[in-house]
């Protein structure tokens, strides 16, 4: 099968990108079938140095049934080679750590009253017959497991 994906160069902390049509069981770096274009993160998005295309040869790839990777598929997508593909469902992901609990216990403290107001009623009347189901096994179990020893040392 083949793909359209990103072949990593450049140095350490300072990547550059080609985008290569190769087959999908070939290493990423490694060896690929033709080179279509470059990409180029540490530059900003303005420039048009950061994405350099060879738009005809693209077009002919994906008309072969090349498939771009997702990262792939969006720098095809911004250049207007393809349609942009839809965003993935990720929302947290690129909000960094430390902010995500923060702003998770501010959405859901004021959406819980809202969506929760109706529902609690019947969760409140379950949750104590829950511990007293659980915990009357659980007393049985702790003292048969005591006796059964004392009976194999007799």
């Amino acid at each position: 099968m083949l793909k359209m994906r990103l072949s990593m160069g450049g140095t350490k902390k300072r990547p550059v990108y080609k985008i290569v049509v190769a087959d999908s069981r070939f290493p990423r770096d490694g060896r690929f079938i033709e080179k279509l274009g470059f990409f180029n993160p540490l530059l900003p998005k303005e420039k048009k140095e950061r994405v350099g295309l060879d738009q005809e040869r693209i077009k002919y790839w994906l008309g072969q049934g090349a498939q771009p990777t997702t990262r792939v598929a969006r720098i095809l997508g911004e250049n207007q080679i393809i349609d942009m593909p839809a965003n993935g469902n990720n929302p947290k992901k690129a909000v960094p750590k430390k902010e995500r609990n923060k702003e998770g216990d501010a959405e859901a403290a004021p959406e819980a009253p809202k969506a929760e107001a109706a529902p609690e009623a019947p969760k409140a009347e379950a949750a104590p017959e829950a511990p007293k189901a659980e915990a009357a096994p659980e007393a049985p179990k702790a003292e048969a497991a005591p006796e059964a020893p004392k009976e194999e040392k007799k």
